[in-house]
């Protein structure tokens, strides 16, 4: 009778040992099977990045050798220096749109709510400058959904714009905003402090009563660039606008009907029908400037790691929570 007490304690000391060998097998099972994981995944990314490192570099959608074409150029997005609508990617395109021998014509393909003036400015002189090099080649641009304001503004160098029914078209005005919490901040007990060297380096401060002088030095600086806009637009359009319209360049939006009334956009057709109906070509080369193959492989290889190695810890969690 007197062993039977070690007899149950020492069973209970295998079974925990048991447990804990039986846990470490599962950890080391587990290690394996991420080490083989990441080892894989290194090597496709190595073999990859050799195999793309052949083809990098940026690269445009155009194939060399092609047929007789008509080139496309997109301009999709907020146009910004740090966005994908910036001017010299877009100047890239063009230019290689351009320089083809087959290209007969450009359609410049607009989706885009505008942005930088000064980017939109860019792609606007280049525009010019490649017509004048190549003035045998017209430029069409062709708003889908949008083309507002600094796509606007890209358009009006084209030689002729076209839009559907329902494309939303001109939006020919400046905005600058911004909030000012001058009284929140008195409710709240908050005390501003600011130290500046210069009279107005502390221009529009949201968190300082607004200053007249100010306020009306900010609205010349929309005016004039407003008035850049006005004639930007006056030169592309010239007589097509009626520009004693005082609607025309107040910063209102219309779709794409009220639009070709207005002379905004000179008829209602799609990239493709522009293509087949007014240039007279079919065939649309793209010359849009996309990323080198390494880094759309990158970014879409990071995508995929992160969510393969989100969805192994989850998998292997205590706490994963279904639905």
């Amino acid at each position: 009778m007197s062993d039977h007490p070690s007899n149950n304690m020492s069973s209970k000391e295998w079974q925990i040992i048991e447990k804990i060998l039986l846990e470490t097998h599962k950890e080391q099972k587990r290690t394996r099977r991420w080490g083989i994981f990441f080892k894989v995944l290194v090597f496709v990314y190595i073999f990859a990045v050799l195999f793309l490192l052949r083809a990098g570099g940026q690269f445009s959608g155009a194939i060399e050798g092609q047929s007789e074409h008509v080139g496309l150029v997109s301009v999709n997005g907020v146009i910004a220096a740090d966005s994908d609508a910036n001017a010299n990617t877009v100047v890239t395109g063009l230019r290689k749109a351009f320089e083809s021998d087959k290209s007969k014509a450009i359609i410049l393909a607009i989706n885009s709510p505008g942005g930088s003036p000064v980017q939109a400015g860019y792609i606007n002189d280049e525009i010019y400058r490649l017509k004048g090099l190549y003035p045998d080649k017209k430029v069409y641009a062709v708003i889908s959904d949008l083309g507002a304001s600094g796509a606007y503004y890209i358009a009006a160098a084209a030689d002729e714009i076209y839009a559907d029914k329902a494309s939303l078209v001109g939006s020919i005005g400046v905005v600058a905003s911004g909030f000012g919490f001058v009284d929140l901040m008195e409710k709240l007990g908050v005390e501003r402090r600011q130290y500046t060297a210069g009279e107005h380096k502390a221009f529009l401060d949201p968190f300082s009563p607004e200053n007249e002088s100010e306020v009306n030095f900010w609205t010349s600086v929309l005016k004039d660039t407003h008035d850049q806009f006005i004639s930007v637009v006056k030169k592309g359009r010239g007589d097509k606008i009626d520009t004693n319209n005082p609607d025309l360049f107040s910063g209102l939006i219309w779709n794409g009907e009220q639009a070709k009334d207005l002379g905004l956009v000179d008829g209602l057709g799609s990239a493709g029908a522009v293509a087949r109906d007014v240039v007279g070509v079919e065939n649309i080369v793209d010359y849009s400037v996309q990323k080198n193959p390494l880094e759309q492989f990158v970014e879409k290889f990071g995508i995929s790691v992160g969510e393969g190695i989100s969805y192994k810890v989850s998998s292997e969690s205590h706490f994963q929570l279904n639905y």
